[in-house]
């Protein structure tokens, strides 16, 4: 029937990482708050003289209510992929660059309960203007919005990018 995109939110980062140590941090989050985790694609072009190309996509859903569910899309992009040896760890660490986009959105009848007939239109549209609609707005943006800013702010972290705070903790009193 409809739905809300949030603003879209990028990370970049060039150095050296721990990429299985990345996936657990984002899959642990998305379990913490009760998303289901599914891994729509992976691509890996061949190494050439800079390093081999990698790109993925997860998608992260949460069924808030029986008539509105939020959706989490990471596209990940990672270009000159060198595996670099560290002499204290067995497995070795990735050099690359990363790109990540979030794409998050609240879809209205994801089930497609008002859909079909006219009549069942015309209900969808109705029960949109009731008045307890309004916390579609007001609770489930907001949540999903510093959600996705908390999980920004994480990953952030991880790769050392930013201060161990972030202006967002404890926004939703979840931690």
């Amino acid at each position: 029937m409809g739905k809300v995109n949030l603003p879209q939110i990028t990370l970049r980062y060039n150095g050296v990482f721990d990429f299985d140590s990345l996936y657990a941090e984002v899959n642990d989050w998305s379990k913490k708050y009760g998303y289901m985790w599914h891994e729509s694609s992976f691509k890996h072009k061949v190494p050439g003289s800079e390093g081999a190309e990698q790109q993925m996509a997860w998608q992260l859903t949460k069924k808030i209510t029986e008539f509105i569910r939020e959706e989490n899309i990471f596209n990940i992009h990672m270009c000159e992929v060198k595996d670099v040896a560290v002499e204290s760890r067995k497995k070795p660490l990735m050099r690359a660059r990363i790109y990540i986009i979030i794409n998050a959105t609240i879809e209205y009848d994801w089930q497609k309960k008002f859909g079909g007939s006219k009549f069942a239109e015309f209900l969808g549209r109705w029960y949109l203007k009731l008045p307890h609609m309004n916390s579609i707005e007001t609770i489930y943006f907001d949540q999903s919005y510093y959600r996705i800013w908390n999980l920004h702010a994480q990953i952030k972290k991880y790769f050392d990018m930013q201060a161990k705070k972030h202006p967002y903790k404890g926004y939703l009193a979840e931690d």
